[in-house]
């Protein structure tokens, strides 16, 4: 009976270690990116639309599933330290660190994809329908999302360990890079418009999921447009976009915008 209670304790201490770790990088990032868009406001991809009235029930939403998201990862952990898994994670070193790290981004962005699709489907998609209420998302839109939906598209970290044994720590990384990118993927503002984001590049920048709350019915991926443009999902003006406003965007501002351009923009959207 020691030894359960000691195993619960330490599983309840990793998952409330992750969990307050990754709530207070949610708003490290909420506060941060709202302070780059609002002094860069025409930057903005939906120029008609404004998701920020939906900021407390986004917030609230998240505190939810952000808890599961956790708890994947937590059970993830706790079945490699346990001797759960079939195989004993690989070791980790700085030779291994960048092909381990891509390896699983990679099959993330697979899962990711097709559990995607699957909460597209008619059977599925009322546990996804409450992410998609804010067509137009914001910086705290990313983890605003059902619990079922966020279980099948984060649920990767609790299954992957038992088939291949990624080290801890490369799990930790990818969880926080994977934060990191879902927040700027829902920012709403462009700044990562590049070659590097368009065809024949697999890379992404913000338009892509952008897109697919504006338009619901296409680009399902997370970090690579490789599953969309083989299944035929990519919006077929993403790229045409991406490279428009490589020339339309304005340089990077890092001033308070000014209220002349603050006002016009309120007009604008009412």
């Amino acid at each position: 009976m020691s030894a359960l209670i000691q195993d619960s304790l330490t599983f309840v201490a990793s998952l409330a270690a992750i969990y307050a770790a990754t709530v207070l990088l949610y708003f490290i990032l909420g506060y941060g990116i709202t302070w780059l868009n609002d002094r860069n406001p025409d930057r903005r991809i939906q120029k008609g639309r404004r998701g920020e009235k939906r900021k407390g029930i986004e917030i609230r939403q998240s505190m939810a599933s952000i808890l599961v998201t956790c708890t994947s990862v937590a059970i993830g952990l706790f079945a490699q330290y346990q001797g759960w898994t079939l195989f004993s994670p690989w070791s980790f070193n700085w030779w291994t660190a960048v092909p381990l790290f891509v390896l699983c981004m990679v099959l993330f962005d697979a899962w990711f994809y097709f559990a995607h699709r699957l909460l597209h489907t008619k059977l599925f998609y009322k546990y996804h329908v409450l992410h998609h209420r804010s067509v137009a998302p914001t910086a705290w839109s990313n983890d605003s999302i059902g619990l079922v939906d966020t279980a099948m598209c984060q649920g990767y970290y609790a299954v992957i360990v038992f088939f291949v044994p990624f080290p801890p720590i490369i799990l930790l990384a990818h969880r926080l890079f994977d934060q990191i990118n879902g927040t700027f993927g829902h920012a709403g503002f462009e700044y990562f418009a590049s070659r590097t984001a368009r065809y024949p590049s697999p890379m992404l920048c913000t338009t892509y999921h952008d897109q697919h709350h504006a338009e619901f019915k296409y680009n399902y991926a997370n970090y690579f447009s490789f599953w969309d443009r083989v299944m035929g999902t990519v919006a077929p003006n993403y790229d045409r976009r991406v490279e428009a406003f490589e020339g339309e965007a304005p340089a990077l501002n890092l001033r308070k915008a000014s209220t002349v351009t603050g006002a016009a923009e309120t007009s604008a959207a009412d």
